[in-house]
């Protein structure tokens, strides 16, 4: 009889919290982690205690991951308004009296320094998935038109700072929540052809569009030359076109099976810029080559898929549009940054999940995973 009225124990506690892991989840993770724990490791020989740094970064986005876990999908709906809300001001604060530093005012002193930028990539999905939630069932033109507004106004602001990187990724992250939403094929095709247009029209005119002295008036100075050495980074070897032209270099000379581990002659010899932020994806190209790649590549579409049938399962609509929208957050990073590195795409300072060092980085994609988390734990939870 006492056994009723006996204390659970600490297994019989932490059992339900561990129920929000979704095993298929955490184990892509935990390759992409092990992978980026060898290459900052490599990468990071000369930079004091960076190695140990991306450690404890990983363990504090792994500690908010379980936390966030355990918040019911409902319960973060009610965060959406408040956090959306305090993002959009702490970007005006940035506009008003921001700190500036290498020409771009990202951040705000509110005691600590932060750049609330970071707060958006999950706070404007957030937001954006609230919205269709409310309109469930009584969808109309004029919603998604106030769903492209709230977009516009954190990418917006965060263009202004400047910050191209970070607001293409709360960009395709809304635009991801307006599009699960069903937006029409109709409405998605005509951009998308204008962009297709824009690229051609660059690759046949870019001698003259990127003529010194040029401006395209739509773009920042260092935005623009970054398009332009995508286009042709030997123009500026020693330059602009420095940075893509050693990346390429670096991912080329690593081979099918690449250097070995801490082999690599264009990282230790510092010929790489960034190697442990933006440009690491080069120090692990020349390290592991071209198997290391396929490795890499197969675990980041593995991880977004697994999120993709999250987002299938899901049991509400709010639910399926924020859980399709944190996968192609890491979709976009992942693309983003293999691409410019590789030199198809502009530089334009995107990390590498899990791989890049980086604290806010890492806090913001603990962040998306234990949405993800709670998530499935709500689909089980429904079907249970």
């Amino acid at each position: 009889m006492s056994a009723v009225f006996d204390k659970p124990n600490l297994r019989h506690r932490i059992a339900p919290m561990l129920q929000g892991f979704d095993g298929p989840l955490a184990f892509a993770v935990f390759l992409l982690a092990c992978a980026g724990l060898l290459t900052m490791y490599s990468s990071g020989f000369d930079h004091g205690t960076r190695f140990m740094d991306h450690a404890r970064n990983m363990l504090l986005a792994g500690f908010i991951m379980f936390i966030v876990a355990q918040v019911p999908p409902q319960r973060l709906m009610s965060f959406a308004v408040p956090l959306y809300v305090a993002g959009v001001a702490l970007l005006v604060a940035v506009a008003v009296f921001g700190i500036t530093k290498k020409g771009a005012k990202r951040w705000v002193n509110l005691g600590i320094v932060i750049q609330p930028s970071e707060i958006l990539k999950i706070a404007t999905p957030l937001m954006l998935a609230w919205w269709f939630q409310k309109r469930e069932g009584q969808l109309r033109p004029l919603d998604f038109i106030v769903a492209g507004l709230l977009l516009a106004v954190p990418v917006g602001l965060i263009m202004k700072q400047p910050d191209l990187g970070t607001s293409l990724l709360v960009l395709a992250a809304g635009l991801s929540v307006i599009f699960f939403a069903g937006l029409s094929w109709k409405l998605v095709l005509p951009p998308v052809a204008l962009g297709v247009a824009a690229v051609a029209v660059l690759l046949v005119f870019e001698s003259q569009l990127c003529a010194p002295g040029f401006s395209w008036g739509f773009l920042h100075d260092y935005q623009q030359q970054r398009v332009c050495t995508l286009l042709d980074p030997t123009k500026d070897p020693l330059g602009k076109g420095f940075h893509i032209i050693q990346g390429m270099i670096a991912i080329g000379s690593g081979g099918i099976f690449g250097k070995g581990f801490m082999q690599g002659t264009q990282t230790h010899l510092e010929f790489i810029p960034e190697r442990t932020t933006d440009f690491i994806f080069a120090a692990y190209s020349e390290e592991f080559g071209l198997l290391g790649n396929v490795f890499l590549i197969i675990s980041f579409l593995f991880l977004v898929l697994r999120g993709l049938a999250i987002a299938l399962d899901a049991p509400t609509l709010f639910s399926r549009l924020l859980a399709g929208a944190v996968t192609m957050i890491f979709f976009t990073y992942a693309f983003v940054n293999m691409g410019m590195v590789s030199g198809i795409l502009p530089v334009v300072g995107v990390p590498l999940p899990f791989i890049s060092y980086g604290g806010t980085a890492m806090v913001t994609l603990g962040m998306g995973l234990g949405i993800l988390m709670s998530i499935s734990k709500a689909k089980r939870l429904v079907q249970s």
